[in-house]
């Protein structure tokens, strides 16, 4: 079943995490910031402030923490289309406000709490837009200050991720996955998202607990064939074969590929084999996707690791389709 608004679910699940929450936060906000904040009181809250409109492009995430020894909130937009967008900041202060007003009606509060903006993009393109409420406003920094004051403006923190190189995506395994994976997926091409993949899919390595590890790839899996339209079939099995290689725990999740798949035309090759086979039975399904696999030119040790065949049942098969 295609998934819908892939970069939206993929955003939520990782960073949504508040370990890699805080881990971003500890990379990436600057040090007079991380000075007022007391990252130990994060905490998520589940409210969203994106219409429906506009889930196609924007995505956001809210933490309350502790600012200045007050409560506050930490709110994540996350942009997810082709362009910088000019009415940012101004879609920024509409979401604060909605924020407040909740506050208000919820709790009946008296006070404001803190907010601290922060946008991550991942567009096509650079971010070429200043990220000032101020800078949307006519003539508004020809005003004298004092005047200014008069007039409603804030400045939002800006990560346009498709601008950092390797050395500069930092974090643990979680972080550094979503922040490669984001910047690469609509810049490169299948050749070099692959090579991101096989990067990204390395650092599961530095994760004690295995099944963390398979949860996050069945995740990182998931979003790159919903997301990666330049994908083909051939690059799914390279990427099968490098997980096999670089990540052997986890070849198995390959197995549930055909689910990534389905609704996308692309119920070909191993993944009708897949598919028939649920229905063959154990034996047969498994004969049938190594038939399929063969097809398409995967070797035949990543067909052992997938389908629990023996090598010498898998070249059988193979003899059998050259005569």
């Amino acid at each position: 079943m295609k998934i819908q608004n892939p970069h939206d679910k993929f955003f939520k699940e990782i960073l949504g995490n508040v370990t890699v929450a805080k881990d971003f936060l500890h990379h990436y906000l600057p040090q007079n910031i991380m000075q007022v904040i007391d990252v130990n009181t994060l905490e998520p809250h589940k409210d969203s402030f994106i219409n429906e409109d506009l889930q196609e492009s924007f995505s956001d995430l809210l933490f309350k923490v502790d600012i200045n020894q007050k409560e506050g909130f930490i709110y994540f937009l996350f942009e997810h289309k082709s362009y910088s967008s000019k009415e940012t900041a101004f879609q920024l202060l509409k979401y604060m406000i909605e924020i407040w007003e909740a506050k208000m009606k919820k709790e009946e509060a008296n006070e404001l709490p803190m907010i601290i903006p922060l946008v991550i993009y991942h567009g096509k393109n650079n971010w070429n837009v200043k990220t000032q409420l101020g800078d949307m406003i006519k003539g508004y920094h020809k005003l004298p200050s004092d005047i200014q004051g008069y007039i409603p403006n804030f400045e939002y923190l800006m990560y346009d991720i498709t601008r950092y190189s390797d050395e500069e995506i930092k974090g643990h395994a979680q972080l550094r996955i979503l922040l490669t994976i984001f910047r690469d997926i609509f810049t490169k091409d299948s050749n070099g998202l692959r090579e991101s993949i096989h990067q990204s899919v390395s650092y599961l390595r530095e994760l004690e607990d295995k099944q963390t590890g398979l949860e996050y790839l069945e995740t990182l899996m998931r979003y790159i064939f919903s997301a990666g339209k330049n994908l083909t079939r051939k690059d799914m099995y390279k990427i099968i074969e490098q997980i096999d290689t670089t990540y052997p725990e986890g070849s198995e999740i390959a197995m549930t590929l055909a689910d990534m798949f389905r609704g996308e035309g692309k119920e070909e090759g191993i993944l009708k084999g897949i598919e028939r086979g649920l229905e063959l039975g154990a034996k047969q399904g498994k004969l049938e996707v190594a038939r399929n696999a063969l097809k398409e030119g995967m070797q035949i040790d990543v067909i052992a690791n997938l389908t629990g065949l023996s090598k010498r049942e898998i070249e059988k098969i193979a003899e059998e389709m050259q005569n």
